[in-house]
Order: structure tokens, then sequence, then C-alpha cells
């Protein structure tokens, strides 16, 4: 889709109104003396929180106002259709388990995307005031330490380079072995940062998050600030990801190539 600058900076701006909202229902919950969490799944334990739900409301109400004919596809809520051709994806608390825990590495996930995939994406951590942005030629960051261009490491072997995942079990035993022949070779892997991690291949920390099961609201803000910040995303075979599923994310293609033939085996 064709989009004027006009255009993009319309999206641009209500991207930062609803990371902006989102900030505000989240942090009146985090660490906040009692709060629960209900289990939406009876398979695991898969929770969502008052906050997850009021972070999402603020947004869709804000799309509700500024941009109605935009569909909107969030975790916490049933899709909701549009006409312009435009699609918000919307994960109003990535990390809830983190967030319940009180650990400062959850987010906040807002993307546009089009028929071809995600246009424009932010990574927001509201407790530590951290802003990731990418795509309609942004890439930075905003944070304590003020506005930085975000750019992904330069290509080095992969037994020099730093690889995170959530849980250290991936996903099912076949996708957990996948995995540990990656985690061989690399240097250095680390676990439980959500889409945290992600943010910090952008930023140029490390250089490759593996993980499995993943939904589309988890990765398309992702795929978006890591590509616009020089990295590569995709599936484990190398294709668009956009949907979620295995997910290879990558500071530059050498790396990715090399996770990815150890990935098939």
């Amino acid at each position: 889709m064709q989009l004027s600058t006009s255009d993009q900076s319309s999206l641009i701006e209500t991207a930062h109104a609803l990371a902006d909202a989102a900030r505000v229902e989240t942090l009146k919950h985090f660490r906040a003396e009692g709060l629960d969490a209900d289990n939406k799944v009876t398979t695991h334990f898969d929770p969502v929180t008052v906050a997850d739900r009021a972070s999402e409301r603020a947004m869709r109400a804000i799309l509700a106002a500024r941009r109605p004919g935009d569909a909107i596809l969030g975790e916490e809520f049933a899709a909701t259709p549009g006409t312009s051709g435009l699609t918000w994806v919307l994960d109003p608390i990535d990390g809830t388990r983190s967030y319940m825990s009180g650990t400062p590495t959850w987010g906040v996930l807002i993307s546009v995307r089009d028929a071809s995939g995600p246009l424009y994406g932010i990574i927001d951590q509201p407790f530590i005031g951290e802003r990731f942005e990418g795509g309609f030629g942004r890439a930075e960051v905003t944070g304590p330490t003020g506005r930085h261009a975000l750019r992904t490491r330069t290509p080095r072997p992969l037994s020099e380079a730093i690889l995170f995942t959530t849980f250290p079990e991936v996903g099912i035993p076949e996708e957990g072995a996948a995995f540990n022949r990656v985690k061989a070779k690399a240097r250095l892997t680390r676990y439980g940062l959500d889409c945290y991690a992600y943010a910090l291949i952008a930023a140029g920390q490390i250089d490759l998050v593996i993980e499995a099961g993943l939904q589309a609201y988890d990765v398309q803000a992702p795929i978006a600030v890591i590509g616009a910040a020089g990295g590569i995303v995709t599936d484990w075979q190398g294709r668009p990801a956009h949907d979620g599923g295995r997910i290879l994310a990558a500071a530059n293609a050498a790396v990715h190539a090399e996770a990815l033939a150890l990935l098939n085996g």
C-alpha cells in the first residue's frame, strides 16, 4: 500500500498516542498489592490481568476515535474489521508472567500493517521508560538517556553470538532439540525477556532470539522494529513470520543463516 508522508505521520502519531495510553493503564497496576490473574486456558498457565484488558481497551478507544476505518487485531478482545486496508496489531502486555512477577522486562507491542505485512511498530517498556520504534524511515529508541538511533550488530560468527529465548523449554520436544543445536554453538544463552529481547536485537546488544508458539500480536511490532534497524525476522524455514509460529530474529543475514541451518538439522 502506498502511503503519503502525511499518512505515515498520522500513523506514527497515532501509534505513540496508543503507547502513551497503554503506559498509563499498565503502570496503574504494576507491582500493585493484590494484583491477580485469570488463566485463559486449561492446559497450562496463560495469565491475563486487569491491566492487560485496561491497556487494550484504552488503545482501542483511541483507534475508534482517530482511525475508525482501520481493522484491529488484539490479544484480549475480538478482532475488529476495517475498510482502509490497514490493521493495528496490539499486544497490551507482552510478558504478563513477567508483569505479575514485578520484573521490568514486559512491554507493550503496537504495529500497523497492510496486506504485505508490518509497516511500522513500537516496542514500549513503560516502567523503564524506553520506547523502540521502527518503520516509515525511522529506527530509534527514546529513553532515560535520550534519543538514539537503532542499529543491529554487524556480522560475527555464531560462536561469538548472544542468544535469547523466553522459556528454556522453547516449545515441544522437537522444537527444544532444534533450539539446543543453536545454543550449543552460541557464546552465551539467556532466558526470560519476552519482547524486550527483540528490542535488544534492534539496539545492537544481542544477536539472536529464537522462539516457538508465538501469535501475530507477539511478533509484528518486533518484525517492524528489527527490520528498520537492519535485522531480519523469519520463521524457522526462512519464510515471512507475520502470523507468528516459530520465530528466528537475527541481527544480520549471516548469523541468521547459521542459526537457520542448525534449526533445520
